[in-house]
């Protein structure tokens, strides 16, 4: 099975977020970790994007 990876401007335009708030969320445990693919090389799973995002369409919809 084929794992689609973003980088960080994909994951930031998919998400309307920026740099500076996906990395905070990341560290408060409210966005998804990427997977380390070098020393300064990462990237996030596509699905666990698609995943966030529609938790967070989800909750909105009340």
């Amino acid at each position: 099975m084929a794992v689609n990876l973003l980088r960080r401007p994909d994951v930031e335009a998919r998400t309307g977020l920026s740099r500076s708030t996906l990395y905070e969320w990341m560290k408060r445990g409210d966005f998804p970790q990427p997977v380390k693919l070098g020393t300064r090389l990462v990237a996030w799973r596509e699905s666990d994007i698609t995943d966030w995002v529609e938790s967070r369409e989800t909750r909105g919809a009340v």
